[in-house]
């Protein structure tokens, strides 16, 4: 059911990159009257992938068929689900970017996101690259009140016994 503001959906496409694919996602969406409010999107070793939420008077099903000629070739991958006031709310933590680099590893980020859950921490948004040996990491977290110097200790800690570097800051205005 929807309400005025309509119904709020999440849509993941992901698939082979090309050219056009978010101006045809946001094409379709804009035919539907879907409004985009959040997303992110990324290659990934010439891998498209995107989630968005938007606001749509049409139902996921309705919003899903319209995608669906986006993905008749059988090389993307779309889907839309419903999402709402039933969803986790935000924890209310304070902002943070968490830079972590030095030489690849197995379970850099296993360990560092453990750390950083176990602290009560919230990643928010998490990108890792691979340059050479080089592997960088870059997060944003929201952490509650009076955890980051704690946090900052045992994040040390696990750069210790990764070999890494971790650095642990709170968000400027330049991040959302």
């Amino acid at each position: 059911m929807t309400d005025v503001h309509g119904a709020e959906l999440a849509v993941t496409v992901i698939g082979p990159d090309r050219t056009g694919i978010v101006a045809d996602v946001a094409e379709a969406l804009a035919r539907l009257g879907a409004n985009l409010t959040d997303s992110t999107m990324t290659r990934l070793r010439g891998h498209f992938a995107m989630t968005l939420i938007c606001t749509a008077q049409a139902s996921a099903t309705e919003v899903e068929a319209a995608l669906l000629p986006l993905s008749a070739d059988g090389q993307l991958l779309v889907t839309v689900r419903d999402v709402g006031p039933d969803e986790p709310p935000h924890n209310g933590g304070l902002p943070y970017l968490l830079s972590v680099h030095g030489a690849d590893r197995l379970g850099i980020v296993a360990a560092v996101t453990r750390v950083v859950a176990d602290a009560g921490g919230n990643v928010t948004d998490l990108s890792t690259r691979l340059v050479g040996p080089l592997y960088l990491l870059v997060a944003e977290v929201d952490l509650p009140e009076g955890v980051p110097g704690e946090l900052t200790k045992r994040l040390a800690h696990v750069a210790d016994e990764l070999g890494v570097e971790v650095n642990l800051r709170p968000a400027g205005a330049d991040v959302l």
